[in-house]
């Protein structure tokens, strides 16, 4: 019998969601983002030859541009299991909804859309500590960052931590300048000054009429940003006012994209190894059954405690909006932004934990570390039986958090979608991701004119977060569970035949 030295434990989690290397068979995207006021709408606009009402988008919400023969636009509210109508004549406020879409997708026949699809976020001042985490993991997925920012604007420490974050990922970076209030005219000092640094870039020498401002106002943005993170130094910029010089734009656009397929066709190969190999099971796998045993029971209760941890968090950043923020109106916004960072980290947890699960129970049964085609059928299996054990059933389910600081529950993978601020096209993990947003009512109830209880909020915040907290407990056990006895069962057959049957 095997020593509990010998016994595994769960490896280590990620414990932020970074920005992910891209992946083969993830559709391109060009994810835009900058500050308000950049008029980052209207260069979006330009690109796809569209009037700029046609972005509008209600606040907080991901507007995906996609291409199509008919066009379409339609709304992704969390907690209804189909997307809603949201038709091109509304104004920013868009269809009666309850709550705000988590994404507006809309289609339209765009050629440049053939090659990637465009994607506005909300304004880096509104993202918060969990909006640029979603934000760095979509950027990460979609594989280049569109950054507008306007002549008369400086780069803030937030958005240069951003900035440091994305450069240190294999990302394609591009920046945009736009024109000021007053248009391309330098500040009256002749130079543009970066917010912390304080440092200014003056035109250089030569009669006023010989200076292009163009050129100044988009060499001093450069130098106030390479001052703070010169890993961007070979980031592309370009000047945009109009839709005529927003042609280099998509050139430069349409080539990046051009690359980036080639090279994620090429790792993508057709076979992985050992996908269809005979697989032998080892001669004396041990009790690799109490290993599995130990190992998911590591796993599944590092992640509850992590996330209880992350929870606690986020309670103190809703009691900082609340006493110092816009207040108890901010409050949903805040939660569910959090809410989406969260279920991303616990996805993300649960999939890295299963993965090394699958690998390790897999390589003492087996007698050799499992090349990826192996743990892939394995992988596969495993899903399959999911479904055959009781704890398996409705793993697709997302957590509403309701008005009455209750979670409500809601199954089905169009539910889980619904969710999504820049949806995956494919998964192929184990599981379902972990899915939790905040419900209508907790809008309708925060919003009421004269609902600024302070006292109330932070006590209605502190029990939705504990029943997020024993929800999502419950849920990490239920999953680990019924991943010990699928894969127990796959495992199970492979020793009593001899060889690998998944």
């Amino acid at each position: 019998m095997a020593s509990s030295a010998d016994l595994p434990s769960c490896s280590p989690l990620p414990t932020d969601l970074g920005v992910p290397r891209p992946r083969a068979d993830e559709p391109l995207g060009v994810v835009a983002v900058g500050p308000a006021g950049a008029d980052r709408r209207a260069v979006l606009a330009s690109l796809v030859g569209l009037d700029p009402v046609m972005l509008t988008v209600p606040a907080g919400s991901w507007l995906l541009v996609r291409h199509a023969q008919v066009p379409t636009r339609a709304a992704f509210v969390p907690g209804y299991r189909q997307p809603h109508s949201y038709g091109a004549d509304r104004d920013a406020a868009g269809p009666a909804l309850a709550r705000p879409p988590r994404r507006v997708e809309l289609s339209v026949p765009e050629p440049l859309l053939r090659h990637f699809t465009l994607v506005d976020t909300p304004d880096t001042g509104a993202l918060g500590v969990a909006g640029v985490r979603v934000l760095r993991e979509a950027v990460g997925r979609a594989g280049a960052l569109l950054f507008v920012i306007a002549a008369d604007q400086a780069f803030t420490a937030h958005e240069l931590n951003l900035l440091a974050d994305v450069a240190a990922a294999p990302v394609e970076v591009v920046f945009v300048v736009t024109p000021g209030a007053a248009g391309w005219a330098p500040p009256a000092d002749g130079g543009v000054l970066t917010e912390d640094a304080g440092a200014s870039v003056s035109p250089p020498d030569g009669r006023p009429d010989e200076v292009d401002p163009v050129a100044v106002i988009v060499e001093a943005h450069r130098a106030a940003l390479l001052a703070a993170v010169p890993s961007l130094a070979g980031a592309r910029w370009f000047p945009v006012d109009g839709a005529d010089s927003a042609a280099d734009l998509r050139r430069a656009l349409v080539g990046w994209s051009a690359n980036e397929g080639l090279q994620r066709a090429s790792a993508d190969p057709p076979a992985l190894p050992g996908q269809h190999d005979r697989v032998a099971v080892s001669a004396d796998p041990g009790d690799w059954s109490e290993r599995l045993d130990r190992q998911v029971r590591s796993c599944s209760q590092r992640i509850r405690q992590h996330l209880a941890l992350e929870l606690a968090n986020v309670h103190l950043r809703a009691v900082q909006e609340i006493v110092f923020g816009v207040g108890c109106a901010g409050l949903p916004d805040l939660l569910d932004r959090e809410m989406a960072a969260l279920s991303l980290l616990a996805t993300a947890q649960c999939d890295h934990a299963v993965r090394g699960i699958v690998a390790d129970t897999a390589a003492q049964v087996l007698g050799a570390t499992p090349t990826e085609g192996v743990s892939r059928r394995i992988a596969t299996a495993v899903q399959y039986g999911l479904a055959d054990h009781r704890s398996g059933r409705d793993l697709d389910r997302v957590l509403l958090i309701t008005s009455t600081a209750g979670v409500a529950g809601l199954t089905g993978a169009e539910a889980i979608d619904a969710l999504a601020g820049y949806p995956t096209a494919t998964r192929d993990e184990v599981l379902p991701p972990v899915a939790v947003a905040l419900s209508g009512g907790c809008w309708q109830q925060w919003r009421t004119p004269g609902n600024d209880d302070h006292s109330a909020a932070r006590a209605w915040s502190q029990r939705a977060l504990r029943e997020v907290e024993l929800e999502l407990s419950r849920e990490i056990s239920r999953r680990f569970e019924v991943i010990r006895l699928s894969l127990g069962v796959v495992l199970s057959d492979a020793v009593d035949h001899g060889i690998l049957l998944a």
